[in-house]
């Protein structure tokens, strides 16, 4: 990976992380707790897996790495925990396949929210590719927006403005390690949920779910995903984001036979495409400047 410029490294943990994480709204549907309860252990299993991840990573300097997280960590913290909430609210009050595509819009807030907070320019290509990324979202979204509710469909969107949010603050913080944050956001949105939760009902049948979802997909998915900031903007970090939407839901059509129809098959397809084409002119784009500064410096 050392052979890899800063963009490349940037995408490929970021997408490996977004590949990580897509097995998680099927885990999701396989607990029976109530929205509430499964919310509380999903954070207090990530807060544990992400600390345990720390201390790995940095031995005896783990304390020294959740101490220096300053108010950036909190700020990051706070914000993605209210998105963990949000999340699981909109996945138990309308299907899969919404939740996702409308999270998705998170690269237009990104977007959006780097160029004020960071004056950070988008490039043309970025915008576009986010336009066709949210057009085949909408081609999706159009199949089966009457089967969700308003609330789980406004909770979502939350989801996607503070998804957006959190990027951009990984990456106005990027000399920091966020990764102590998400231990954080974790703790966090099990708090929030408490007071509804039911901690002690949970059935044996959903222990399994519950262990691989906190304990594995979410703590190295986001931890991956999190330092993509690092070297990528966020609005592209969103937008490989986009994947999840798309994988996603066939995991959970494959396992619960929650299918998705011809529009989402098509919607799907443009992002993909819409994905592999933003990365190959980026890649091109970086090795031909790298070529020329080269050439400029003999």
């Amino acid at each position: 990976m050392n052979d890899l410029s800063p963009h490349a490294k940037g995408l490929l943990i970021t997408t490996l992380g977004v590949l990580v994480l897509t097995p998680d709204s099927l885990l999701i549907r396989l607990v029976s707790a109530d929205a509430w309860t499964l919310t509380f252990w999903r954070g207090v299993l990530y807060a544990f897996g992400m600390s345990v991840g720390v201390a790995v990573m940095f031995g005896h300097r783990a304390r020294e790495q959740f101490l220096s997280m300053g108010r950036a960590g909190l700020l990051i913290g706070a914000i993605f925990g209210i998105g963990k909430v949000t999340f699981i609210v909109s996945i138990t009050n309308t299907t899969a396949a919404n939740t996702l595509f409308i999270v998705s819009t998170s690269p237009l807030f990104a977007a959006i929210l780097g160029w004020l907070l960071l004056r950070e320019p988008v490039a043309r290509r970025t915008w576009l590719a986010i336009g066709f990324a949210l057009l085949g979202i909408g081609v999706i979204a159009s199949e089966g927006f009457d089967e969700g509710r308003v609330i789980g469909n406004v909770a979502a969107l939350l989801t996607a403005l503070v998804l957006g949010a959190s990027f951009v603050l990984a990456r106005r913080y990027r000399e920091r390690n966020v990764i102590p944050a998400m231990a954080l956001s974790g703790l966090i949105s099990a708090l929030l949920v408490l007071p509804l939760a039911s901690p002690f009902s949970v059935a044996a049948s959903d222990v399994a779910a519950l262990a691989a979802m906190g304990l594995v997909v979410l703590p190295l998915s986001f931890g991956l995903i999190f330092i993509g900031p690092r070297y990528i903007p966020a609005p592209e970090v969103s937008l490989v984001l986009l994947l999840e939407a798309v994988l996603g839901p066939y995991w959970v059509w494959l396992a619960l036979g929650e299918a998705p129809g011809g529009r989402t098959l098509v919607g799907g397809t443009i992002v993909l495409a819409t994905l592999a084409v933003h990365s190959a002119m980026r890649l091109t784009g970086g090795r031909q400047r790298a070529v020329a500064a080269a050439t400029s410096e003999n």
